[in-house]
């Protein structure tokens, strides 16, 4: 690549809301809501669309499986479905009573849990295809689901917030009944929109609609909650001098340093470090709001979905408003400054 970001060529026809990147190629899986689920080759500029999958209705989350041949979907059709990338063969998986809002793949327990608005997980045991989905019950709609190696966070209305042992999760007795490790309450005081986890298993950061993004450990001591904090962000100012408040619609970690982006309703990328509590950089701004963001496996490109948010009260999808962008990451261009 020779330019440090380019824009992907057959974009979506519709708002993206969900892209990821394979874990160990440069692949990139986009979620849209034109009921597609569309696959890329990013490693030459503009890249590739190697294929699409058409779905019954909007797809609002798609991850990689065990390997980049392999993908699971969710979305307005009600269903949790598995792709065979190079056939197109689609599986049904599970079937929710609303629509499914999350998906993810989790390498160390080989299972798929899924996040519906009816406010029930699905826990699928892929290594077993005929042992039936487990479900599990929670007390809000889900908004936002991350993992590490050994939990799971849900990211709920009405604030609340539930942590999972990906162990007990998995495990046989989980058809019992699963209680969640801790409950919490989000430190945002608005709606939640997005969370992700640490890649050091050490904790999360969420975010709100209203501008801000907090920052917390998963260790319940008194020493370590005292270290949590949350800050504003993604705010600009109006032609009256008076701050616009966009939502903070995406949160991705760097997969190498622990830095994290966030991508707002007002059109930038932002990098931070969560531990010095330090903004690293901004981004140019884009021409409508950041949907979704990915970091590639080895941490060295950062996928950046863009597509109307209608923070700007007006509807409808211009041309050009939905893309995706692939931004070639300098050395040391998202590691941490240090604490001042």
């Amino acid at each position: 690549m020779t330019t440090a970001q380019y824009e992907l060529a057959n974009p979506p026809t519709d708002a993206i809301s969900a892209i990821q990147y394979a874990p160990t190629s440069l692949r990139l899986l986009v979620a849209s809501w034109d009921k597609h689920v569309y696959l890329y080759d990013t490693s030459e500029a503009s890249g590739k669309l190697l294929d699409k999958y058409e779905h019954r209705g909007p797809v609002l989350d798609v991850c990689f499986g065990e390997n980049d041949e392999e993908a699971y979907t969710a979305g307005l059709d009600w269903d949790v479905r598995r792709i065979n990338l190079s056939t197109g063969a689609q599986t049904v998986l599970s079937v929710h009573t609303n629509g499914v809002k999350s998906v993810l793949y989790s390498r160390q327990q080989n299972i798929l849990v899924s996040a519906s608005w009816d406010s029930t997980l699905h826990i699928h045991h892929l290594s077993s295809p005929t042992k039936p989905h487990v479900t599990v019950s929670l007390p809000n709609k889900p908004f936002s689901l991350s993992l590490t190696p050994s939990k799971l966070v849900v990211a709920m209305a009405s604030r609340a917030l539930h942590i999972y042992s990906l162990s007990d999760i998995a495990s046989d007795s989980a058809s019992q009944g699963i209680e969640p490790w801790q409950r919490r309450e989000s430190s945002l005081k608005f709606m939640t929109r997005a969370v992700a986890c640490m890649p050091n298993d050490a904790g999360y950061a969420s975010s709100s609609i209203e501008g801000r993004v907090a920052v917390e450990w998963f260790d319940p001591s008194t020493t370590s909650q005292s270290r949590k904090y949350a800050f504003k962000c993604h705010r600009q100012p109006s032609p009256e001098g008076i701050d616009v408040v966009y939502p903070v619609n995406a949160l991705a970690f760097h997969p190498v340093h622990g830095t994290f982006a966030s991508g707002g309703g007002d059109g930038f990328v932002a990098l931070w470090d969560g531990v010095a509590k330090r903004r690293i950089r901004q981004y140019q701004r884009y021409a409508a709001s950041v949907s979704a963001l990915s970091f590639s496996g080895d941490g060295k490109y950062l996928a950046v979905a863009v597509s109307p948010g209608f923070e700007d009260g007006k509807e409808g999808v211009g041309e050009g408003m939905v893309a995706v962008f692939v931004r070639e990451l300098g050395e040391g261009e998202a590691k941490g400054k240090g604490a001042k």
